[in-house]
C-alpha cells in the first residue's frame, strides 16, 4: 500500500515536472523540486532522462545536494558529480554525518577527497578514516561515530546540564549511552527517563543493560535483522574489547532493507540494482551482454538434449508442440522455490540443520502439484490428440520435472551461497538450465521408451 502511494506520487510529480519543463519556465520547476525531501528529489532524478535530469539537478537547493546524492544509485550519482565543480561538491558534502560521508567519499574525485579531508578537523578526519577502514558490508561502515556518552557515577542533573551545554543532539537520538572510564559500553538510558526522574537520581539506577551491542564486524544484513526483530531506533556498535565505537540508526537500516529488496528483484535477472534506468546504450549493453551470453551457453545444453531425440520427434510431431510446456512449467515452479530459498538465506532462516527438511517438504509439494497438473494436462492432451499413451507420458514428465525443479530450487542457491557466490544473481541462470534439461530429457526420454517400443 505504501509503495503504491509512493509510485502514484512519483508519477504525479513527473507529470507536473514534464509540463513545467515543456513550458520552458524554470521557476515552477524550481519551486516544485524544492518542496520535496532529498529522498523524493533523488527518486525523481532517477526517473528523468539525462537531459532533463541535468536541468533539474541544477535547480536543486545547494543545501540539499549532499543528501540527494545519498539517495540515488551509483550510476546516477556518478553522472551528477561529473556535472559539478569541485567547490560545489565540497560544499555539498561538508555538512554530512560521518557515516553518510563515508558512503560518498569513494565516488568523489581524488582532488575533492583531499580538499574534504583538509577541511575537516583532526577528530572528524580520524573518525572518517576509522569508518572507511571497515568492509563496505559491515556494521563498522554503517555506524556514525558521533555518539553521546555519559558515565554511570553521575546524576540526572549533571547529564541534563551536559546536554544543554552541547546545544544539539545527533539525529535519531533516543538513548544516551553509558560507558566506563575505558569507554566500554555498559548500557543505555532513554531520554524520557532523564526527563521524568528527579535531578538527584543516580544514572546507574536508570541504566538499561539489556540491549546487546552490535559487533563492528557484523554484516549489514545481520544488523537489519536485529533492528527488525527488536524494533530498535538506534543501536551501539562495539569492538572485540566492548569499546563503544559509534551507533547505527534506523534510517541507515531502511536503506539496507531497500537495497536488499532491489538486489533480489534485479539480481535474478542479472542486473545491478544501482544501474541507471536511463544509462547510456553502450554501458547497458556491455553489462547485460555477459549474462545473456551465459544464458546462450546454457541454452545449448538443453538444445543438445533435444538433438539426442530428434528421431523420436520426427516420428511423433506432437512432441515438438508439447515439450515446451513441460520445460516452462518446471521453470515456473523452480523460480517459486528459488525466490523462497534466496529470501530465507538473506534473512538467515536457512542453514545446514534445516535444509533437508525443506528439500523433503518442497519435493512433496512438487509431487502433489505434479499429480494434479499432470492429470489436468494429460486430460487436455488426450482430448487434443486422442492418444492416451502420449497423455500418460506428458503427465509423468511434468511430475518428474516439477520434483527436479523443487530440488534444484533449494540446492542451487544453497550451494552457491556456500561457494561464496551470490545466489540472487546466479541462481536463476542455473535453475533455468536444470529445468529445461530435465523437462526435455524426461518428456522425450519417456516418449522414446513408451511410444516407440
Amino acid at each position: 500500500m505504501v509503495e503504491a502511494v509512493r509510485h502514484d506520487k512519483t508519477a504525479r510529480q513527473l507529470r507536473l515536472l514534464s509540463d513545467a519543463l515543456d513550458s520552458g519556465r524554470l521557476g515552477p520547476v524550481r519551486r516544485l523540486v524544492n518542496t520535496l525531501s532529498p529522498a523524493e528529489i533523488g527518486n525523481l532524478l532517477e526517473s528523468l532522462p539525462p537531459g532533463e535530469r541535468t536541468v533539474v539537478w541544477g535547480l536543486v537547493d545547494p543545501e540539499d545536494d549532499g543528501e540527494v546524492l545519498l539517495h540515488v544509485g551509483d550510476d546516477v550519482r556518478e553522472g551528477l558529480i561529473a556535472d559539478m565543480d569541485p567547490d560545489e561538491i565540497l560544499a555539498a558534502v561538508e555538512d554530512l554525518d560521518i557515516d553518510d560521508l563515508a558512503d560518498l567519499v569513494e565516488d568523489l574525485p581524488d582532488t575533492v577527497i583531499d580538499e574534504v579531508l583538509k577541511s575537516m578537523d583532526r577528530e572528524n578526519r580520524e573518525r572518517l578514516e576509522q569508518v572507511l577502514s571497515y568492509p563496505e558490508d559491515s556494521a563498522g561502515r554503517l555506524m556514525n561515530p558521533d555518539v553521546v556518552t555519559v558515565r554511570a557515577d553521575t546524576t540526572v542533573d549533571v547529564v541534563l546540564r551536559y546536554l544543554r551545554l552541547r546545544g544539539e543532539l545527533p539525529d535519531h537520538t533516543d538513548h544516551i549511552y553509558v560507558v566506563s572510564r575505558r569507554h566500554q559500553y555498559l548500557g543505555r538510558i532513554a531520554l524520557q527517563s532523564l526527563l521524568t526522574h528527579e535531578a538527584s537520581t543516580p544514572i546507574n539506577e536508570l541504566l538499561d543493560d539489556e540491549q546487546p551491542a552490535i559487533d563492528v564486524e557484523e554484516s549489514s544484513g545481520a544488523v537489519a535483522r536485529q533492528f527488525s526483530d527488536h524494533d530498535w531506533i538506534s543501536a551501539p556498535v562495539v569492538d572485540d574489547n566492548n569499546i563503544l565505537l559509534g551507533r547505527i540508526t534506523i534510517d541507515d537500516v531502511v536503506d539496507i532493507i531497500r537495497d536488499q529488496a532491489e538486489h533480489q528483484a534485479l539480481g535474478a535477472a542479472g542486473l545491478d540494482e544501482d544501474e541507471d534506468l536511463f544509462s547510456p546504450v553502450k554501458r547497458a549493453t556491455k553489462r547485460r551482454l555477459l549474462w545473456l551470453t551465459i544464458n546462450l551457453g546454457t541454452a545449448f545444453l538443453a538444445a543438445g538434449v533435444v538433438k539426442q531425440f530428434q528421431g523420436t520427434i520426427a516420428h511423433i510431431v506432437a512432441l515438438a508442440v508439447l515439450m515446451p510446456i513441460v520445460a516452462g512449467m518446471g521453470g515456473n515452479a523452480g523460480t517459486q522455490v528459488l525466490a523462497l530459498v534466496v529470501r530465507g538465506l538473506a534473512l538467515g532462516q536457512l542453514a545446514a540443520s534445516n535444509v533437508r527438511v525443506l528439500i523433503w517438504k518442497e519435493i512433496r509439494v512438487a509431487l502433489l502439484n505434479g499429480l494434479a497438473l499432470g492429470l489436468l494436462l494429460g486430460g487436455i492432451v488426450w482430448l487434443w490428440f486422442g492418444e492416451w499413451p502420449l497423455a500418460l507420458v506428458i503427465a509423468s514428465a511434468l511430475t518428474i520435472n516439477l520434483a527436479s525443479a523443487a530440488l534444484a530450487g533449494v540446492m542451487v542457491p544453497v550451494t552457491l551461497k556456500r561457494m561464496g557466490f551470490d545466489p540472487a544473481l546466479a541462481g536463476s541462470v542455473i535453475l533455468t538450465t536444470v529445468t529445461d534439461v530435465m523437462g526435455f530429457l524426461s518428456f522425450l526420454g519417456l516418449a522414446t521408451l513408451v511410444l516407440l517400443h
